[in-house]
This record gives structure tokens, sequence and C-alpha cells, in this order.
């Protein structure tokens, strides 16, 4: 029995419209995987911290917020502290802001030095729940509160 050989060209000819098929597939499989596909970071990533008595704030807007809860008796207060997270910002919605970025946040707030975004949970004198997300902003030095809404789906 006899076999017939294939020529060489025609072997890496037939083969070329293949792996050109092949790596532009990968090559868009892993463009869409670092673009489109992320979900990015959500709230949900984030978990809750019990803020009390005993808690050790782990910045000034922590410790501002221990305070606060302290001197209002709201204790315990929960947060979940998304520093500057990008995804979460352009979640927020609030009085002055509805799914900000950084660049809008520069324009507003002339002299921005730094932002942090938490979202704080307790329970008011009514034993309601009340959760709201905080945009604390610092500007020459000194933090503040920014805005105030909430996290949209």
């Amino acid at each position: 029995m006899q076999t017939k050989s294939i020529p060489e060209k025609e072997t890496t000819m037939g083969n070329k419209p293949q792996t050109f098929a092949v790596i532009a597939g990968l090559a868009a499989l892993a463009f869409v995987a670092a673009t489109g596909c992320k979900k990015g970071t959500q709230a949900e990533d984030y978990a809750w911290v019990t803020i009390d008595e005993n808690y050790t704030p782990q910045n000034y807007v922590e410790e501002f917020i221990k305070s606060d809860s302290e001197q209002k008796g709201l204790f315990p207060v929960y947060i979940k502290n998304y520093g500057k997270d990008k995804s979460i910002l352009g979640h927020f919605r609030g009085a002055n802001f509805a799914k900000p970025n950084e660049a809008r946040l520069n324009m507003a707030f002339s002299g921005l030095e730094d932002w942090m975004l938490v979202d704080i949970k307790y329970n008011n004198e009514k034993n309601q729940e009340v959760l709201r997300t905080v945009l604390y902003v610092q500007i020459e030095g000194t933090w503040r509160v920014g805005d105030s809404g909430s996290l949209l789906k």
C-alpha cells in the first residue's frame, strides 16, 4: 500500500489561515476579558465593620465617624469603607452627584486632595435602621462631607 505524501508547502500554507484564526480568536477573548466582561468591584465585595467604643479607627474619617457616633449615642455603627474605589464611586448617587468620576469630583471641589466613600449603617433613636453612603473629601488638609446619598445597584 502506497501513501501519498503532501508537499511541505501545501501543509504550511494550509495551516496559516487556521493558525491566524486561532490567534485572532484568543486575542479577541483576551481583549473582552480585560475590558468589557469585568464587573469591577461591587459593594458586596466589602465586609461590614462594627464601630463601637473598642474599635481602633484606620484613618481620620473612621475616627470622625467613631467620635460622632459616640457623641450621638449611636453605637454600634457599621461601616463599609470603600476608600477610593472608582468602581464603587460610579454607583454613588447623592444630592449633588449621580454616578460621578474623579474628574467630576476635581471640577466640583477646587483643591481636592483626596476622597473616600463610606457606607454607614446604624439604628436611630426610633430603632429604625438608617443606611447612607457618604462621600468624604479632603481639601487643604481638612476632611469634610462632600455629599450624602446611596449606592445604585
